[in-house]
């Protein structure tokens, strides 16, 4: 990671592991979607609403994953002041807020037959819908900081902060009475059926390698315009 915090060293790295990134994930996504919809069978229990949760996991994992890394992120800033900090955290931010608004937006479809409504004030959503916003903060302030010239230093502390909220979604369907259903799978094993279990792992692995291009694609955009802002300010110089 300390190689990688060199600007160029980081685009030799980043241009083909963004090829890599998005043909694998459109390749596993794909696969995992589409046996997921047509190949495996209806739940007993939930019928044809429990393929919702191909697209329903990866989204909540990577919405926290991705504020994880903004944390991880705001460490490297804050400690070791590495160029590429601050713009890995804006880069992830909006792939991160994506991903945790398509998780309420699929919680809320799937909600509607399961629990006969759209939306409940329970422990893992109102903790997931704060982490939507601390998304949005963090965009705006990031943005706004960048704008003004800083270093990016108060969206790294932002970044930390809003990190204490990770281990309450995580925990929350435990501390509290929920209708949010417990871990279905654990480190232990899984409550999942097999045959209905197969398709999410690929889905899971498809959208983190998507998610992994976007960061990496917006990055490359970021870098390539700070060199322009550089070439402008240098030739405005002469």
């Amino acid at each position: 990671m300390h190689a990688l915090a060199n600007p160029a060293r980081f685009l030799r790295f980043a241009r083909p592991a963004t090829v890599w990134c998005l043909g694998v994930g459109l390749l596993l996504v794909s696969t995992g979607i589409g046996g997921g919809l047509f190949i495996t069978p209806p739940d007993y229990l939930q019928g044809e609403t429990v393929r919702i949760l191909y697209i329903h996991v990866p989204s909540a994992w990577l919405g926290m994953a991705g504020w994880g890394a903004i944390a991880a992120a705001s460490v490297s800033q804050l400690v070791w002041r590495h160029p590429l900090s601050a713009i890995a955290g804006r880069a992830t931010a909006p792939a991160g807020a994506t991903f945790a608004g398509a998780c309420l937006v699929t919680g809320s479809i799937w909600g509607r037959p399961t629990w006969g409504t759209w939306w409940e004030w329970d422990g893992r959503l109102t903790s997931m819908l704060i982490l939507f916003f601390l998304y949005l903060g963090y965009i705006a302030l990031a943005s706004a900081e960048r704008e003004r010239g800083g270093e990016g230093r108060m969206a790294a502390i932002f970044g930390l902060v809003g990190a204490i909220n990770l281990p309450i979604i995580h925990y929350s369907v435990l501390w509290w009475r929920t209708l949010h259903q417990g871990q279905s799978i654990t480190l232990g094993g899984w409550t999942i059926a097999p045959a209905l279990l197969w398709p999410l792992p690929l889905t899971m692995l498809g959208f983190t390698a998507l998610f992994a291009a976007a960061v990496l694609m917006r990055m490359r955009a970021e870098l390539a315009e700070l060199r322009v802002e550089a070439r402008l300010r240098r030739a405005s110089s002469e």
